[in-house]
């Protein structure tokens, strides 16, 4: 996976808004190939535990309750230099700093509630992409 592989999850208030459509053409229009995707609803326990690098932060309880608070969507995606490259196509995580034509300058509400999460680093990758899927839920 190293280099070639990031996790991405369209938020609860992408997905209730009906952005998935328009931000998984962004990706594809990017030139991500899609390893694995599904919508699933995180229950708290599942967010706290997919969060727990930031237990004990000022935010957690709030983006475990949001994060919890509606169906997501996860997916694998696939790409020559993955990460860099699909943290450039989702912009900063405040979408008033982040650049015209990003997914969360078109998408995102605010800072916290950002419409989609992007793994920030290979292991990270790896570690979140194993959290949702299992290696037989995985093609390319």
């Amino acid at each position: 996976m190293t280099g070639n592989r990031t996790l991405t999850m369209i938020k609860p208030e992408a997905v209730k808004k009906n952005f998935t459509g328009p931000i998984l053409n962004k990706i594809a229009e990017a030139g991500f190939h899609i390893v694995a995707m599904k919508m699933t609803r995180l229950s708290k326990a599942q967010a706290e535990a997919f969060y727990a690098v930031h237990k004990g932060k000022d935010f957690y309880e709030n983006l475990t309750d949001f994060m919890s608070s509606g169906p997501i969507v996860a997916a694998i995606l696939e790409k020559e230099n993955a990460i860099e490259t699909y943290r450039k196509l989702i912009g900063s995580t405040d979408p008033k700093d982040a650049e015209e034509g990003t997914i969360r300058k078109l998408f995102a509400e605010s800072k916290s509630y950002n419409a989609v999460h992007g793994s920030d680093s290979d292991e990270n990758a790896r570690i979140e992409s194993d959290f949702f899927f299992s290696e037989t839920e995985r093609y390319s």
